[in-house]
């Protein structure tokens, strides 16, 4: 089984519950609508990874996300968190209405950095992601269609939310294609206080 550390402390969560569209400006860049309710996906323990590999065939994309540790109900901690997409396979999956699971829950689809624990409000969140040193993504709670307390209530309607489970809460606009060799810097604030900051290299597989 995959992990994940908060605090130097070693978790395995369950799956992670991944919250699609819930930008209006990255619904918009990929000609999607915007959701009324929340775009609710899963990614199993398989998926979860600390390293960052490029598609061997097809390109992948990045979404940088804020990523919410999940302990006694509540939100407990968190990460910086890249869901990766396969974006032919699940362009092709959604033009024939079937789900995403090959595009989006395949093996290393869910990076992470280490998680702290959140002693700030979730408010204050946001991220920022720059890649080969150009700032590519930033965004956060105010900009969220679906704010984090609400999201942890919607989800627990329809799965049980275990310790150490993980929320991706949605990516801002700014998504594409990385290769192989590309340096990624994923960082989350509170408001002007940096919590937590990963650096990946894009590994061939």
């Amino acid at each position: 089984m995959n992990t994940i550390l908060i605090d130097q402390r070693s978790i395995t969560p369950s799956k992670v519950v991944c919250i699609g569209r819930n930008y209006v400006d990255h619904a918009k860049e990929l000609d999607n609508e915007v959701p009324t309710s929340p775009v609710i996906f899963l990614k199993p323990n398989s998926a979860i990874c600390d390293e960052l590999y490029a598609g061997d065939v097809q390109p992948l994309h990045y979404e940088g996300e804020i990523a919410l540790l999940i302990m006694a109900g509540i939100i407990a901690g968190v990460g910086f968190g890249l869901d990766l997409t396969n974006r032919e396979v699940q362009n092709e999956l959604k033009s024939k209405g079937l789900p995403w699971e090959r595009a989006k829950a395949f093996n290393r689809a869910a990076v992470f950095s280490q998680f702290v624990s959140l002693n700030d409000p979730v408010e204050t969140l946001r991220l920022e992601l720059t890649i080969n040193g150009a700032l590519t993504q930033q965004g956060g709670y105010d900009l969220m269609i679906f704010k984090p307390g609400y999201l942890v209530e919607e989800i627990s309607r329809s799965f049980t939310l275990e310790d150490g489970d993980i929320i991706m809460t949605g990516t801002p606009k700014g998504v594409g294609a990385f290769k192989q060799g590309d340096h990624f810097v994923g960082s989350i604030y509170s408001g002007d206080k940096l919590l937590i900051s990963q650096e990946w290299i894009a590994r061939q597989e």
